[in-house]
């Protein structure tokens, strides 16, 4: 077997995890709302139309947040629409997605499904088609107690307490010439500054995101960044990554490697959002919210065929990508990559997180099952908590299209407020095994508790709702613990979680 070794100490701590990057994203897109979360009549419908297979699927994740209604959606999205009784609500027209929206389920109905989730909403404004007074008005309905227009507003409605929610996205993607009113940065940043400063005058509890670049690849990355926080930086407190990766060649081992890129693109708007504090001589650090990542390119074609042949419909089949065994790989090491980042990276959404681009997959009337990508999610939210530890890692390497020197396991470790430890590893090795060494000394005595494995011989292997175990965790081959020293055995392309008590 070839060796690679990874030194750990209780004192190399990069920071506490923040449990949000874990979160996860239901735009009012395709089938993540109607016929994901919400089916009316289906046999594990509850009371309200919300699946309770789902909400099971979901519960198990311990999503800690989930970004809601969008997404382009919500750039020529009326807030009000989506309040109110049921039948009165107006049906819309999504330029975003060109199907017609009939605002069924808004926000109240959100919060009672997050309820349910165990989890809490972090709502997206409109500052696309809409601005600072719609930005000030939404916040005074979901969180001010009472006697005001949109509070009182709230109460008729039917929901007496505040809806509480605490974090705030400022629009969508705004440098994407795709994004309904796109805006250049400095028009972008001023409209960000005045919303996030009169959404706090209503309610100083809150936090605001505001949108960085929709991607590392966009012409305008990195001026966008700069500009933008040089006029909201006092009034914000995130700024937003979005980044998707895809396969289209078959090119495992440079697929496997994406992760790299994505570390430097967290790294350089870390290091734009430090350059306008140092300009601004501020003592107030901005950090990171990546609020949608994910692997996408299964459904591209079909999506503009569906787009095309079923225009102004309601909830088509879209972005509905059916991930395999290497795109579970994959998200592994972007989970791995958030915990190696998480003094700054503080919010994740996973986008998104029901049939579109998603974890969990349904089919209308029928069932619900988890795709590959599930298991890693599970994992590193069940077992990803407490502080991230900076792993010394090496491990041999190889080189690729894109990237040189990527190594052949990528790994990290989290320390538990148990004392636990936990290491995250995938090994990008199409054919061979991995003696990993760990080093554990500084813990004191600790046993080998417990090896999960995600592997398949085939990386282009699938769940299915008729075989969906298909890819699923077993237990790992394990090893040996003696002295301090672990000797993990970790099968060629593989996801591996291994945890010590």
């Amino acid at each position: 077997m070839k060796k690679a070794s990874i030194i750990l100490d209780k004192d190399y701590i990069i920071d506490r995890i923040d449990p949000r990057i874990y979160g996860s994203f239901i735009e009012h897109l395709g089938r993540a709302v109607y016929g994901g979360i919400y089916e009316p009549g289906h046999p594990q419908a509850d009371e309200q139309g919300f699946r309770k297979d789902v909400l099971k699927l979901v519960r198990d994740l311990d999503v800690p947040v989930v970004r809601y209604p969008g997404g382009n959606f919500v750039s020529g999205f009326n807030w009000e629409d989506s309040v109110g009784p049921v039948e009165n609500r107006p049906k819309r027209l999504d330029l975003a997605w060109f199907t017609t929206e009939s605002n069924a389920v808004g926000m109240h109905e959100f919060a009672d499904w997050a309820k349910k989730a165990d989890t809490e909403v972090m709502y997206a404004i409109n500052l696309g088609t809409r601005g600072p007074e719609q930005a000030r008005d939404v916040v005074e309905y979901a969180n001010h107690r009472g006697g005001s227009k949109y509070s009182d507003m709230r109460i008729a409605n039917g929901r007496k307490d505040p809806l509480g929610i605490k974090l705030w996205c400022l629009g969508n993607e705004m440098d994407g010439p795709w994004q309904m009113g796109h805006k250049t940065a400095y028009e972008y940043g001023r409209i960000a500054n005045e919303s996030a400063r009169m959404m706090k005058w209503v309610d100083p509890t809150i936090e605001c995101v505001a949108c960085g670049s929709s991607a590392y690849d966009m012409p305008t990355f990195g001026e966008w960044e700069y500009t933008m926080l040089n006029e909201c930086y006092d009034n914000i407190d995130y700024v937003s990554l979005h980044r998707y990766y895809g396969n289209p060649t078959g090119d495992t081992p440079g697929f496997l490697a994406r992760s790299m890129d994505l570390d430097g693109f967290i790294k350089s708007v870390v290091s734009i959002c430090d350059a306008v504090k140092g300009r601004k001589h501020s003592k107030k650090q901005i950090n990171l919210s990546f609020d949608e990542w994910n692997i996408w390119y299964h459904s591209l074609e079909q999506d503009e065929e569906i787009k095309k042949r079923d225009r102004w419909s309601q909830a088509l089949p879209l972005l509905e990508d059916i991930y395999n065994f290497e795109d579970a790989l994959l998200a592994g090491s972007m989970l791995i990559t958030f915990l190696r980042n998480a003094d700054r990276v503080k919010v994740a959404c996973l986008a998104q997180l029901v049939n579109v681009i998603a974890p969990i997959m349904t089919r209308n009337g029928g069932g619900a099952w988890a795709q590959t990508i599930y298991w890693p999610f599970l994992h590193a939210s069940k077992y990803g908590r407490g502080a991230a530890l900076r792993a010394l890692v090496n491990s041999p390497v190889y080189d690729c299209a894109d990237n040189d020197a990527v190594p052949l396991i990528d790994a990290t470790a989290t320390l538990g407020d148990d004392g636990s430890v936990t290491v995250f590893a995938v090994n990008r090795d199409m054919k061979e095994d991995f003696c990993l060494d760990i080093d554990l000394r500084a813990f004191g005595p600790l046993q080998l508790k417990e090896h999960i494995l995600l592997h398949h011989d085939d990386v282009k292997a699938v769940n299915t709702e008729e075989n969906p175990c298909n890819v699923a965790p077993t237990a790992g081959p394990g090893g040996t613990v003696d002295g301090g020293r672990a000797q993990i055995r970790i099968p060629a392309l593989s996801w591996n979680v291994i945890r010590f008590a």
